[in-house]
Parts: C-alpha cells; sequence; structure tokens
C-alpha cells in the first residue's frame, strides 16, 4: 500500500498516495491489513473468509462484530475483474495478431 500512486486529474501536481476507497477480495481480509488501511483512513471493501468468521463466532460475544462489507460496491469489483479476464482470453483481437502476414500460415493452394 506504501507504493501506491494515484495521478492527479490533468496529470498536473504530485500523484496521491492515498486512494479514495479499496476494494479487494478475500486474500486480503488479513487483520493486519484491516488494520493498516484504518491507520492510514482508507475506507475498504473486503468480504470476511469463513475461517475468521468461525473464529468470531466461536468467541461469542468477545469476537467482535463483523467488519462492514458494502455488497453492490464489490459487485461492481467483481464485474470488472471479470473484465479484465475475458478481454485477456481475447488477447488475439485485442493485438491484432491475426491480421499480420508473418504470423499468418501460408496457404498451398492445389
Amino acid at each position: 500500500m506504501d507504493q501506491v500512486r494515484v495521478a492527479r486529474p490533468g496529470g498536473r501536481g504530485r500523484p496521491r498516495t492515498r486512494v479514495a476507497h479499496l476494494t479487494g477480495d478475500k486474500a486480503y481480509s488479513s487483520r493486519a491489513n484491516r488494520a493498516a488501511l484504518r491507520a492510514r483512513g482508507i475506507p475498504r471493501t473486503i468480504p470476511e473468509r469463513e475461517d475468521q468468521k468461525d473464529n468470531r463466532a466461536r468467541k461469542g460475544a468477545r469476537g467482535g462484530r463483523p467488519p462492514a462489507f458494502d455488497r453492490g460496491r464489490y459487485r461492481e469489483r467483481n464485474q470488472v475483474e471479470r473484465l479484465m479476464n475475458r478481454r485477456k482470453q481475447f488477447r488475439a483481437v485485442a493485438t491484432r495478431y491475426d491480421c499480420e502476414d508473418r504470423r499468418v500460415p501460408s496457404r498451398v493452394v492445389v
């Protein structure tokens, strides 16, 4: 998170080092990550892993309350991720490999 640089609109000035909001998947749901984001004042939407839910439930009242989670914002993140994965699958179209002569196999006319 310390290496994040967000360019300013218009490209002028020093880039921001604090994002407006972080939306991550379950891999980033550790207590340390959440604490680091909280210390920097960065709002976050990260789902909680099942084992973390179970541990909190096992502790009962001492387990604390679940972290805030905005389902609508997380769905937007998922749509973007799916779009990027779909784009990667159609790489030949995106890079136009099929239009270059050297990549097209020569046809044999009989």
